[in-house]
């Protein structure tokens, strides 16, 4: 196994960091390794807006459920997906940016979530650990605000960063057999694959150092997509001429 393989199969989330800053030199070149991310037609649909204000960070770790990480990480990240700079670009050739495409909808997206997880992978090749915050989404409106996003634009998660105070242990994945389909999608056997991966979660939440919990991967899922996620989104995503048709 080679170096960049073993950092990626020991990625885990960190929440608790040392008081030690991280450089602004330090975020920039992080900056420019996340940049380097694959972008589809070189669009590069994102903005990252390092939060330092005191204020913002203790209005957005509410927003987050009270995730303390938020307020306390030696630096917070909001990524932003980006669709103002193309309108601008439009505008400068005498184009007008057509709005609420699905296609511009995904593509900023999927730029922001690569151009983010090299961030992150730079991170950690570099000592640091981090967490993303996706629950800045549950109120996506007052986030725009805080850091005065314009139209064609939307916050789509923060992410914290700095070195270690510890590390958690290493979360088990789904089976290979279960992600990896050869010619088409069968449909044989996931039954079965989850139920023991449902005992395999359950033994790692039971013997974590942190935050036992006795539930499973199914049962997760079975709540998490029986009600409706983040319905305000829609709302949102409307008012930002970015919905989806």
């Amino acid at each position: 196994m080679n170096h960049v393989i073993e950092l990626l199969k020991s990625h885990t989330s960190i929440r608790n960091f040392k008081e030690y800053p991280v450089s602004d030199d330090t975020v920039t070149e992080l900056i420019e390794a996340g940049q380097s991310a694959a972008s589809s037609n070189f669009v590069q649909a994102y903005t990252v807006i390092q939060v330092k204000d005191p204020e913002k960070r203790r209005i957005m770790a509410e927003i987050a459920g009270n995730q303390n990480h938020v307020e306390t990480s030696p630096v917070f990240l909001v990524f932003v997906a980006d669709l103002e700079r193309a309108r601008l670009c439009s505008t400068l050739h005498g184009e007008k940016m057509e709005e609420g495409q699905t296609e511009a909808f995904i593509i900023a997206t999927v730029d922001t979530a690569l151009m983010a997880q090299n961030l992150m992978i730079a991170a950690e090749s570099m000592g640091l650990g981090g967490v993303y915050i996706g629950a800045l989404r549950n109120n996506p409106r007052i986030v725009s605000e805080l850091l005065e996003l314009p139209e064609h634009t939307y916050p789509l998660f923060g992410m914290c960063l700095g070195y270690p105070a510890s590390v958690n242990e290493k979360k088990p994945r789904l089976p290979v057999k279960l992600v990896l389909k050869t010619d088409t999608y069968q449909n044989g056997g996931e039954v079965q694959l989850l139920e023991k991966y449902d005992q395999t979660i359950s033994e790692y939440y039971s013997k974590r150092s942190s935050l036992n919990r006795s539930d499973n991967y199914t049962q997760q899922l079975a709540r998490m997509f029986s009600k409706p996620l983040r319905p305000h989104m829609k709302a949102y995503l409307s008012e930002q001429k970015l919905n989806m048709k």
